[in-house]
């Protein structure tokens, strides 16, 4: 088989990004958007050792978990992996996903629990981040497109509240009228890098905050009106300044144009703030599942020490404060630990107390100062944990650990470790948090052994 060529494939399975996997002359061919039981005719891109990469010419026999696409830049935006999948057929692929990693990686034989999934998998995300460029005169606003930094232009995400795609018309038109110039990696030059919207799920408000490669919006006062008359939701408009020359989307200050820099939701029956730089969950609806199974798993008793790594904005460790007897939230970005503090407070929550530190830094002074946490629930980004933390908390030796997890390969390698250190999987649930994307989140429940 070689590149360029047409060939019939069946496909046999699929990858956990959405793609089909079939087999031809020995060789394993992997094909964006096709589903297990098709038969297709493929066009051949590259050819690599054992396996080769195809395009999906036509379907000559459709799977029976194939469904019609519904977003018309499906195949040209980075963002969903399965909008050609049912759904139910998407949660199956997620939940033996997770099984085969902490089986190859971490040599951990625990099935997985029934993966928890979402009610509905449309416009879920309480967020988006919008990259804008210039592509022959004509402004793209919308996501990266796969493996690349080609802006796809998608004004109304189906993953998106409807709202949003409003938002970016008013930017389109006052990105035209007052010659606004948009940002060029390439060149470091231009102003407006992203568009960057949150909304809260529970009260309906809208947090608008403009990317700039620099200090000042020009024509601010224009933008902020035309916003603030098309939609009585927002009740923030920020700008982020970010002039690094890196992928990172924002930058670390804040300025505030126009009414709050925050917003206020719901989650877990507890009010919280949300700042531009706080993390919270995108989906504020998996969100509480997840947290009701990562509490269901600390098994919390009013006697204890709850230790709560990553806490970002404070929902975990808020969210169990009423079980036990103190929490102490762990986080490096200080605008987040501020925003924990004040939702402490306007939750008279008092048994509360928040660090802002590296979690590895911070673990390792609380035990120098003999704080012995009865729990940990760990959230850490996709990198996962490194090891002096993970030697850090097996040294505070609480009873349990709460790993909650956004990317089962560094879950795996970490819990292997931890593994070794006297901390065994006694249960793993996934948590469908981003459906129709090649993401999911995973909640695992480690005990000490004794050792």
């Amino acid at each position: 088989m070689n590149k360029n060529d047409n060939i019939e494939l069946k496909i046999t399975a699929c990858t956990a990004q959405g793609d089909g996997i079939g087999h031809h002359e020995g060789l394993t061919v992997f094909v964006p958007c096709t589903a297990a039981g098709d038969e297709a005719e493929v066009h051949i891109l590259k050819v690599k050792g054992n396996c080769a990469f195809g395009k999906l010419n036509k379907i000559s026999k459709p799977s029976p978990f194939r469904v019609e696409i519904d977003c018309p830049v499906y195949t040209r935006c980075g963002g969903c992996s399965f909008r050609h999948i049912g759904y139910e057929s998407e949660l199956k692929i997620k939940q033996t996903e997770v099984g085969e990693i902490m089986k190859r990686i971490g040599h951990i034989d625990t099935k997985p629990k029934p993966i928890i999934g979402a009610e509905n998998p449309k416009r879920y995300r309480n967020k988006a981040q919008y990259p804008l460029s210039i592509d022959k005169g004509k402004l793209n606003i919308g996501f990266f497109a796969p493996h690349s930094h080609r802006v796809a232009n998608c004004r109304d995400c189906l993953l998106q509240p409807e709202g949003f795609s409003d938002i970016l018309g008013i930017f389109d038109k006052w990105i035209g009228k007052f010659g606004i110039s948009v940002y060029d990696e390439q060149t470091h030059s231009g102003l407006l890098r992203h568009i960057y919207i949150r909304q809260a799920r529970a009260t309906g408000e809208k947090l608008v905050c403009a990317v700039i490669n620099g200090d000042i919006l020009p024509h601010s006062d224009e933008l902020v009106s035309s916003l603030t008359k098309a939609d009585s939701n927002i009740k923030g408009i920020v700008i982020n300044v970010n002039k690094a020359q890196t992928n990172v989307i924002l930058g670390k200050k804040c300025i505030t144009l126009w009414g709050m820099d925050y917003i206020t939701d719901i989650l877990c029956s507890l009010k919280f703030r949300i700042s531009p730089l706080s993390f919270y969950q995108v989906n504020s609806e998996q969100a509480e599942r997840l947290y009701k199974k990562a509490e269901e798993y600390a098994a919390l008793s009013n006697e204890d020490i709850l230790l709560d790594l990553y806490c970002g904005a404070g929902t975990i460790g808020l969210s169990m404060a009423k079980s036990v007897r103190q929490v102490i939230g762990v986080e490096i970005i200080p605008e987040a630990v501020e925003d924990a503090k004040i939702n402490a407070r306007i939750n008279n929550i008092e048994n509360a107390c928040f660090i802002c530190a590296d979690a590895a830094n911070a673990a390792e002074q609380l035990k120098k100062e003999g704080v012995k946490p009865d729990v940990i629930v760990i959230d850490p980004p996709r990198k996962g944990c490194s090891p002096d933390l993970l030697s850090t908390i097996v040294e505070m030796n609480p009873e349990r650990l709460v790993y909650i997890s956004c990317d089962p390969a560094t879950l795996a390698r970490d819990c292997a470790i931890l593994d070794t250190k006297g901390y065994k999987v006694k249960e793993l649930t996934p948590v469908d948090m981003f459906p129709r994307t090649g993401h999911v989140e995973t909640c695992v429940l480690m005990s000490r052994t004794g050792k």
